[in-house]
């Protein structure tokens, strides 16, 4: 007969083995430390085949393998512009993450450094995620926990998303050819003016932005201001080199959202980007419709 304190031990672990699993669209992994026998040597791997998702790993023991990967067929030259960019939650501990490949290992993540938030992003051609537990007696209010992404590192803007390269952010202009499929194809788009930085660090600070016309957004990044007519309102990060000083001119504003953050990309004045669209409406280049009226 087994003493209380045993029945809760056991159905503790029982249902410590029982949470490894995937969510039903595959795009993210819940699993315990748990559920791997301490004699094993293997390592588990885990693999994630959606452009975002998430993992939990509870109670970390021994380690697990990350494999992230698209969810649709590409060639190694595409994959290859590719990055995986990972965030992990404030509450994530008791675990190193490592960037493996072929037997190597780079650091990515301390066990410390992950309750700071940091992003951290990696090419698809590295490799993939060593996530090894930090050996310690209590594991018992550990978990390893961290949201991911696909990121391409080409495209309209992609130069302005300080994560996906070493050193700081150069704020060059884009091409016009990437203005036009920019207004098209970031994940918000309209016209505006900049405000007051917000918050943020000194190398990415936010600022508020506020728009006279939205073309397009997702995950209402924008709020309408209400009666008062002021426009859509909403925050950008913006690199510390980009920054312009509040209320000046009027521009085109365009991003992308990582991690629920909206991030500024191609931003030329906004009468440029008409004279630009109105040329190349007349020569039937335009890749969309933009109402500009």
């Amino acid at each position: 007969m087994l003493r209380p304190w045993a029945t809760h031990w056991v159905m503790f672990v029982l249902v410590c083995r029982a949470v490894a699993q995937y969510s039903s669209d595959l795009c993210s992994w819940r699993g315990s430390g748990l559920s791997h026998e301490a004699h094993r040597r293997d390592v588990e791997q885990v693999y994630l085949r959606c452009s975002q998702g998430s993992l939990e790993w509870l109670y970390p023991t021994g380690a697990i393998i990350v494999n992230v990967r698209p969810n649709t067929e590409s060639s190694s030259r595409r994959t290859a512009d590719v990055f995986v960019c990972i965030k992990p939650q404030t509450f994530s501990q008791g675990s190193h993450v490592y960037l493996e490949h072929e037997g190597d290992l780079r650091l990515l993540l301390s066990d410390a450094d992950q309750a700071q938030g940091a992003v951290r992003c990696f090419s698809l051609k590295e490799g993939a995620l060593f996530v090894e537990a930090v050996p310690q007696r209590d594991i018992s209010r550990k978990i390893t926990a961290f949201q991911y992404e696909l990121v391409p590192s080409q495209g309209p803007g992609a130069h302005m998303y300080p994560y996906l390269h070493q050193g700081p952010v150069t704020c060059k202009p884009c091409s016009d050819q990437d203005v036009l499929m920019a207004v098209c194809t970031s994940d918000f788009a309209g016209c505006g003016t900049f405000g007051d930085a917000a918050s943020g660090s000194n190398q990415h600070p936010v600022v508020t932005a506020t728009l006279r016309r939205l073309f397009h957004q997702k995950s209402g990044l924008f709020a309408w201001g209400g009666a008062r007519g002021q426009g859509w309102r909403g925050r950008v990060s913006v690199p510390a080199a980009c920054v312009v000083p509040p209320g000046e001119d009027e521009y085109l504003l365009t991003g992308s959202v990582h991690f629920g953050e909206a991030w500024l990309g191609c931003a030329p004045r906004y009468r440029d980007f008409l004279k630009l669209y109105a040329e190349a409406v007349n020569a039937g280049t335009n890749p969309c419709h933009v109402d500009t009226n």
